[in-house]
């Protein structure tokens, strides 16, 4: 009897797992082309058109499980769908840094030059997370997973992720 527990305990363990890898992966495939469409809209109907689109938050780049935002290669956000009650729609983020440190925006620059696209991986609040009224250092951090991808022709990037 006890072997036939920890035979069904293995198998639902290991339906769950392969239900999360599979479920991560959809993400996935959702930001590669949800990036590929928006640099598609830039290149399409210009820059101005795209940030409109891209900084609704109701706009075609917002799905249940991500959303685009837009950066040129100097480190500055053009367009986010959820800026954040005290951020503004452009901003410069070249000089950001995860909770541990890392300077994921650098990241983002060093993946669209040097590959054109890629993913990165850092430490940062959630969006539920971000909204608490602490001070940034005092709020939780969850790992974020982001793709990355150079709009063709232009110094600017599209952006991805989701947490993990």
């Amino acid at each position: 009897m006890r072997k036939v527990a920890v035979i069904a305990l293995v198998v639902m363990a290991s339906v769950a797992l392969a239900a999360s890898v599979m479920a991560q992966s959809a993400v996935k495939d959702e930001c590669v082309a949800l990036c590929k469409d928006a640099a598609k809209f830039i290149n399409e109907k210009g820059l101005d058109a795209a940030m409109a689109e891209i900084g609704n938050k109701n706009g075609k780049f917002v799905s249940k499980n991500t959303y685009v935002f837009l950066m040129d290669l100097d480190g500055n956000r053009l367009a986010h769908p959820f800026p954040g009650p005290t951020a503004p729609q452009f901003m410069k983020i070249l000089d950001y840094k995860d909770t541990t440190g890392k300077l994921f925006v650098q990241e983002y620059i060093k993946i669209a030059k040097t590959k054109g696209e890629g993913w990165t991986e850092y430490m940062y609040p959630t969006p539920e997370e971000l909204n608490k009224p602490t001070p940034m250092k005092e709020k939780k951090s969850s790992k974020k997973i982001s793709y990355v991808y150079r709009v063709p022709g232009k110094d600017l990037m599209v952006i991805a992720g989701f947490f993990e």
